[in-house]
């Protein structure tokens, strides 16, 4: 089983550096004992499982990662894939689709970089705000594929919610199985006729920057949950906080990983969402997920 039984985190970052691209020190997400006690704070309210969607070129590290997995008994998932463009490795300019593919396949079933720690999902793939460009296919092709070949499920970023459709057309043109893909960053949209299209096509979607209010309000978020449980669509929606600055975590003052469960959740409970729907998003629904991504 990929998922121990418990809370499910379905979009996080347990240490990413993008401060070469946004030069600020904040965006190095390198602070390792503050991390640790946040997840084992996590742990102690049910939080069993981070699936951790940091790969090339955000300066993943997969020992890292592994060692807070160890000091915290959180099960935490790793990934194979590559970026939106503008973070992306140069090799992906030279390299086919197939090089691509053999490169995450290889994470797969072999483990990631020089480690035996093995890619349980791929992603987040990303597309840039409205628009993917040639070097973004090229990853979305070799990620299909890779799909097909081993059986695990695809996460996505939208830039800014934006593009999450045409995603959906690119996997259903190129034969990919929606039932093993979820689009990212959907709740950035505000927009829940957005999101129910997404629905329809038979995608998972992730309200996953909850806690950035900066975007949107929690109180929107809420309100676009209540109009999927309305319409049935409680079965394919995930929740997590895309955490990946130090000012995000709780010794700098910020809300940390806890504040899903400390507020977002009872503020969705005094607006009108059902436990039982929030019990689907944070574990019933991420454990058939994950679960499914075993078959091919």
């Amino acid at each position: 089983m990929v998922l121990q039984k418990g809370i499910t985190y379905m979009h996080e970052h347990t240490t990413i550096d993008l401060s070469r691209l946004k030069n600020i020190d904040d965006t190095n997400l390198n602070c390792f004992d503050e991390t640790v006690a946040e997840y084992k704070k996590l742990y102690s309210k049910g939080v069993r499982n981070i699936v951790d969607v940091t790969n090339m070129d955000m300066r993943r590290n997969p020992m890292y990662v592994k060692r807070v997995s160890d000091e915290t008994n959180m099960n935490i998932i790793q990934a194979t894939g590559f970026y939106q463009d503008k973070f992306l490795p140069e090799f992906v300019t030279n390299h086919t689709v197939k090089q691509l593919t053999d490169f995450m396949i290889k994470e797969i079933n072999e483990g990631i970089a020089n480690t035996d720690i093995k890619a349980q999902i791929i992603g987040e793939i990303g597309t840039s705000k409205d628009m993917m460009t040639p070097r973004e296919k090229k990853v979305f092709e070799a990620s299909v594929i890779a799909q097909k070949e081993t059986g695990i499920p695809i996460t996505t970023h939208t830039t800014l919610g934006t593009y999450g459709h045409e995603q959906i057309d690119f996997f259903k043109e190129h034969g990919a199985n929606l039932c093993k893909i979820v689009i990212g960053h959907v709740d950035l949209t505000g927009d829940i006729d957005y999101i129910l299209h997404m629905l329809d096509q038979g995608v998972y979607v992730e309200f996953d920057t909850v806690g950035k209010e900066n975007y949107q309000p929690d109180l929107l978020r809420v309100n676009m949950l209540k109009e999927i449980e309305k319409r049935g669509y409680t079965d394919r929606v995930f929740l997590s906080m895309d955490i990946t600055r130090k000012s995000n975590l709780e010794y700098m003052g910020g809300i940390g990983y806890s504040y899903l469960l400390d507020k977002f959740v009872p503020l969705a409970l005094e607006n009108g969402v059902s436990s039982k729907f929030i019990t689907k998003m944070l574990e019933e629904n991420p454990a058939e997920f994950m679960n499914r991504g075993l078959k091919k």
